[in-house]
C-alpha cells in the first residue's frame, strides 16, 4: 500500500470485476451493502425532517458511506472510536438503537445528552463512542492517548481517529499523529478526504500532493485508499488494525471520497460547487458501485433491496414517530450531571427557576436562532 498510489479493489463502473478480500463471506458482503443503503435513507430522512422544521439541525453523509461502513466492518468491538460528526453509519453498524439517533436530533427526555448536545454530536458509551465535539480535530489527540492507556495496559485494543481532509490543518492533528507515532501507539488515524472543509477545497487545505503522505513525516506508514470502494477501505483498515494489535504502531488512512451533498442541513454547496464536479461524482456513487458489484457476483437481486428498502423505512419512521412523541427534558434537569452534590447558589437558582415556571408557565425566552 501507498501513501500516493491509490488502493482500489472494485473497478470504477463496479460491474463483476474485482476479488473479494480475504475472511469475507457473501453475508458479510451484504451486511455492508445493507449499512451503507440504510445510512442512505436515513440521511435523507434526516435532511427531510430539518427542512419540515421538525428538528433543527442534521449533518448527512451522501456520498461517504463506502469509507465509513468499509472502516467499520474492520473494527473490533472492543475498539474506541474517537468520531467527527458525520459518522452515525459506524454506530448503527455496531448496533446502536436508532431510537437513540432521533431521541439526539429532537433532544427530547429519553436523548442521553438530555437535550444539552448540538444535533449530531452523538454519545454511546455502551461501543466505546466518545462523544462528538465541534471543535475541529480535537478528537485526534484524545484518541492517540486512549490508544497509549491500552498499550500500558496490555489491551488488544485499538483506537480510531475520524477526522476530514480540513482536519489536517489543526493542531491537534499533528500533536496526535506525532504523540502516537512515538510511543507507537495501537491507534488509526482516519483522514476522509471528501474534498471540502465546509467550503474549502482541498488544494486550499494543504500543498502536500496527498494527505496520506503527511505520515511520512512521522515516521509510520500512510495508505491512499479509494472512498468510494468499500472492500478497498475495508482491506486497508484492516491491515492497519492488525499491524496496530501487533505492536508495529499507528497507520494514516486517507480515504477519498466525495461528499455528495451539503456540509449540513445549514449549506448551499452550490454557492462553490460547480454542477459538473457534483456529477462527475455523481457517477462513482459508493452505493451504486458496490450494488453493481454484487450483482455480478450473483449475490444481490432487485427483490431483496425492495424488501430491505421497505423494512427499514419502516423502522425509521418508527423511530421518528417515537422520538417525536416524546416530551422535551425536564427543566430541572438542567443542573443534574454537573456536580455530585450541587452546590448551595445553583440549589437557589433551580429554587428560583421552578418558581418561576409555577408562577408563569414557562420560561422567558432570550430568542436566537440554531447557531449553524
Amino acid at each position: 500500500m501507498s501513501a500516493t498510489k491509490m488502493l482500489q479493489i472494485l473497478d470504477a463502473p463496479g460491474k463483476d470485476k474485482g476479488r473479494t478480500p480475504a475472511g469475507l463471506k457473501n453475508d458479510d458482503l451484504k451486511a455492508m451493502f445493507r449499512a451503507m443503503f440504510f445510512t442512505r435513507l436515513l440521511d435523507q430522512r434526516g435532511m427531510n425532517l430539518q427542512r419540515q422544521g421538525r428538528i433543527g439541525f442534521y449533518v448527512p453523509s451522501f456520498g461517504q458511506e463506502a469509507s465509513q461502513i468499509g472502516a467499520g466492518y474492520a473494527m473490533a468491538d472492543e475498539d474506541i472510536l474517537f468520531p467527527s460528526y458525520r459518522l452515525i453509519s459506524i454506530a448503527l453498524l455496531r448496533g446502536i438503537d436508532l431510537r437513540h439517533v432521533f431521541n439526539q436530533a429532537w433532544g427530547n427526555a429519553e436523548d442521553v445528552c438530555k437535550g444539552r448536545q448540538m444535533p449530531n454530536h452523538y454519545a454511546f458509551p455502551e461501543i466505546n463512542w466518545q462523544s462528538i465535539s465541534s471543535p475541529i480535530g480535537t478528537q485526534i489527540t484524545h484518541a492517540a492517548g486512549a490508544a497509549r492507556a491500552a498499550q500500558i495496559r496490555g489491551d488488544k485494543r485499538v483506537s480510531w481517529a475520524w477526522f476530514g481532509d480540513g482536519g489536517t490543518s489543526s493542531n491537534d492533528f499533528h500533536a496526535g499523529m506525532n504523540f502516537a507515532a512515538v510511543w507507537k501507539a495501537p491507534c488509526i488515524f482516519m483522514c476522509e478526504n471528501n474534498h471540502w472543509a465546509i467550503s474549502v477545497p482541498q488544494e486550499m487545505q494543504s500543498a502536500s500532493a496527498t494527505f496520506a503522505e503527511k505520515a511520512v513525516a512521522y515516521g509510520m506508514p500512510g495508505v491512499r485508499v479509494d472512498g468510494n470502494d468499500v472492500l478497498a477501505v475495508y482491506e486497508a483498515c484492516r491491515e492497519a488494525r492488525d499491524r496496530a494489535v501487533a505492536g508495529k504502531g499507528p497507520t494514516l488512512i486517507e480515504t477519498v471520497t466525495f461528499r455528495m451533498g451539503p456540509h449540513s442541513s445549514s449549506d448551499d454547496p452550490s454557492k462553490y460547487q460547480s454542477k459538473e464536479l457534483f456529477e462527475s461524482w455523481q457517477k462513482k456513487d459508493p452505493i451504486d458501485r458496490f450494488r453493481a458489484w454484487m450483482k455480478g457476483k450473483r449475490i444481490w437481486t432487485q427483490k431483496w433491496e425492495d424488501e430491505l428498502k421497505e423494512q427499514m423505512l419502516a423502522e425509521i419512521a418508527t423511530a421518528v414517530e417515537a422520538a417525536e412523541s416524546t416530551p422535551a427534558p425536564a427543566i430541572d434537569t438542567l443542573f443534574d450531571d454537573v456536580w455530585a452534590e450541587i452546590p448551595a447558589m445553583l440549589l437557589e437558582q433551580k429554587a428560583a427557576l421552578i418558581d418561576q415556571i409555577r408562577r408563569t408557565g414557562d420560561i422567558e425566552d432570550t430568542g436566537g436562532a440554531f447557531p449553524l
